[in-house]
């Protein structure tokens, strides 16, 4: 009885939140526009023979991996993607999250990790990949987001895509990109929002150098978790974390730090991380449109729903480097009841559809889902 009348109630899911203006899509035409441009140019941004992804350009490998859905999960966890429990094969990329491939002392420490998992059942949103039987997750290492609407991406990411010219020029560039920045381009005061946004990219520089197994991956944005909202976490298991051996990072020691790391340990060992999801519990502590703002564990607590295995594995010094390189991820790869919500999230639909198919594009390879791990792996896909 008293189980019943204490029993924690969830924010019910709201389609309004997947809703878009005549101005949102106008913004998101700009949005696209400017990724295109700079992946057309990215291969001289970069200083490389090949064209990038406009974020995340910089891969550190492709890893294969086991994802398996917890069984007896609670009636409000199991939803979606997670309702039937299970163990599928998957894919990994670890990624720097900057717009350049450069040494890894000037990129920063902002770093994703993009899962693919297999041979999952129901129709996906992702355009023209609707009998998709793959499923995405695209993750960061840092709980927030440095934007909240698509009115302000229009040109922060813009700013986004130039920031590694902004450090370059040390105080003065500092200067400019936060004038640019709070007054988008010198075309407006500054506003409470863009002071927001400008604090929140702030916090990337707080990035604590370390191993990028012993990071935590966020969605930064909401999904909507069957009838409920969520955001996502992926966390290293205490036992795995006790494994790495390879725990400091010193990116001025070399030109190529952190993918040794990440490699040296799988070579020696397995790894696992918890999936967990953080339900929301109440709008005004855990904001659907304000990712900026951190859900605090204390208010809204993450559960795991699911565990991310890395086997052990032979990975070759590049890090499988055609693979991870000619691989798609986007987080619209999923099922309805599983999608990304809020403002901001449905702009990455198109973004990273077109993101993809230019890149793919300009190399020259084509774009291709693979339906295994087998098939990601053989040699003569990509």
């Amino acid at each position: 009885m008293l189980k019943k009348l204490f029993k924690t109630k969830y924010v019910p899911y709201d389609a309004k939140y997947i809703q878009l203006s005549a101005e949102d899509e106008r913004n998101i035409r700009t949005i696209t526009d400017d990724i295109k441009n700079y992946i057309a140019r990215s291969d001289k941004a970069s200083n490389i023979d090949y064209h990038t992804r406009d974020a995340h350009a910089k891969g550190y490998c492709a890893l294969k991996a086991k994802f398996e859905i917890l069984d007896n999960l609670p009636a409000e966890y199991a939803q979606g993607f997670y309702a039937k429990s299970g163990i599928h094969d998957a894919v990994i990329r670890f990624s720097n999250g900057a717009s350049r491939v450069s040494p890894d002392s000037k990129l920063g420490l902002a770093q994703g990790l993009a899962i693919k998992v297999f041979d999952v059942a129901g129709e996906k949103l992702a355009p023209g990949e609707e009998d998709s039987t793959n499923f995405d997750f695209n993750l960061i290492n840092h709980p927030v987001f440095f934007c909240n609407r698509i009115e302000d991406y229009a040109y922060i990411s813009k700013l986004f895509l130039e920031l590694p010219k902004y450090t370059e020029k040390g105080a003065r560039g500092k200067a400019q990109l936060a004038f640019n920045w709070l007054t988008n381009y010198g075309s407006r005061l500054p506003t409470k929002e863009s002071f927001k946004t400008f604090k929140a990219v702030g916090g990337f520089t707080t990035i604590e150098p370390k191993n990028t197994l012993l990071y935590d991956f966020h969605s930064q944005g909401v999904v909507r978790h069957g009838d409920y909202m969520a955001k996502i976490r992926v966390t290293p298991t205490k036992a795995a974390a006790k494994k790495v051996t390879r725990r400091e990072l010193d990116v001025n020691a070399r030109e190529e730090a952190i993918r040794p790391l990440i490699i040296d340990e799988i070579r020696e060992h397995d790894y696992q991380f918890d999936v967990q999801i953080q339900l929301c519990r109440h709008l005004k502590k855990q904001p659907i449109e304000e990712i900026t703002t951190e859900w605090k564990e204390s208010d809204a607590p993450f559960v795991t729903v699911a565990t991310l295995t890395i086997p052990c594995q032979d990975v070759p010094d590049d890090g499988h480097f055609d693979i991870m390189e000619n691989l798609s991820f986007t987080p619209f790869r999923c099922l309805e009841e599983n999608r990304p919500i809020g403002n901001l999230q449905q702009s990455r639909l198109k973004a990273y559809q077109i993101a993809s198919q230019t890149r793919h594009k300009l190399n020259d390879v084509k774009r291709r889902e693979p339906k295994s791990l087998k098939e990601t792996f053989d040699k003569s896909f990509f």
